[in-house]
């Protein structure tokens, strides 16, 4: 199959993308130019075009978009794996509605590309499980989540 390109998100990942979701992003690392990769899951993409996500305002992440706004999000869904490549900006330098300090990130998309090797399938998507205080996650993740909508 040859990879599908297009510049905004397909419905389906779109739809993907409306609750909490794991997936890795790329950027260019400010001190060494070279690539450097973290993982979030407070993710939400608003319309086919944006990616908001929130990440601990100290992460490197944030200063490696300061410094170079290319980034990539890996994701994988739908039985593939997704390259979402797009110019970050700092939208909300400090998200008040809740208790850490986070900021708010948005992409704007300029390319989705399934990149999923010839022959092949993602047959389980990822899963993942908050280790702190159950209650305390789903409700950490509940006020992060209504903030990044009403972003």
């Amino acid at each position: 199959m040859v990879n599908q390109v297009e510049n905004l998100l397909p419905k389906g990942l779109f739809e993907v993308l409306q609750k909490e979701r794991f997936l890795t992003i790329s950027t260019v690392d400010y001190e060494t130019g070279g690539p450097n990769i973290t993982s979030v899951s407070w993710v939400f993409a608003p319309d086919p075009k944006h990616v908001l996500f929130a990440i601990d305002s100290r992460s490197r992440t944030v200063k490696n978009i300061e410094n170079n706004p290319l980034v990539v999000l890996n994701l994988l869904a739908i039985e593939s794996a997704y390259a979402i490549s797009g110019n970050a900006s700092i939208k909300i330098e400090k998200l008040n509605e809740v208790p850490l300090k986070l900021t708010l990130v948005e992409v704007n998309i300029n390319e989705v590309r399934d990149v999923m090797f010839y022959g092949s399938k993602i047959s389980v998507d990822p899963k993942f499980e908050k280790t702190y205080d159950k209650e305390a996650a789903a409700k950490l993740d509940r006020q992060v989540m209504e903030a990044i909508r009403k972003a």
